[in-house]
C-alpha cells in the first residue's frame, strides 16, 4: 500500500533547466513516475531566465514567493504568490521571472509517452 509522503523543497536537489543572459532556472522533482506514473511534482527557482518550451503535458504552476512570468499566445502572465496557472498540452510558451514556485504536470510519464530519454 502506497503511503502519504511529504515533501520538503529544502532537501531537494535543484538541478540547472535553462541559462539566458537573463539569469538562470532550476527544477526539482519531488515526485517521479516511481510514486505515482498519472502526476509529476516538482519545485522550481526562476532566476530571471527566459525559457522557451512547448508542453508535452497539462501543467498547473502556483507561485509560492515572487513574481512568475509566462507568455503563451501572445498573453503575458504575470503570477504571485496564492495564484495558479493551468497550462494545456500543447502550448507553446516562454516561462522567466524571478519566483519559487511549484508545479504538477500530467500525465507523470510524459518523457515515456514521447520518447524522450
Amino acid at each position: 500500500m502506497k503511503e502519504v509522503k511529504l515533501v520538503d523543497s529544502a532537501q531537494l536537489d535543484f538541478n540547472l533547466r535553462g541559462e539566458t543572459p537573463n539569469g538562470t532556472a532550476y527544477i526539482a522533482r519531488a515526485l517521479g513516475a516511481d510514486v505515482s506514473p498519472n502526476m509529476g511534482i516538482g519545485f522550481a527557482r526562476w532566476e530571471g531566465a527566459e525559457v522557451s518550451w512547448k508542453v508535452l503535458y497539462d501543467e498547473v504552476i502556483f507561485v509560492i514567493e515572487g513574481c512568475f512570468e509566462l507568455t503563451a499566445n501572445g498573453h503575458k502572465y504575470e503570477v504571485r504568490p496564492g495564484q495558479m496557472l493551468w497550462i494545456p498540452e500543447g502550448t507553446e510558451l516562454i516561462y522567466g521571472g524571478h519566483a519559487v514556485f511549484g508545479y504538477v504536470v500530467h500525465p507523470g510519464n510524459w518523457k515515456e509517452l514521447h520518447g524522450i530519454v
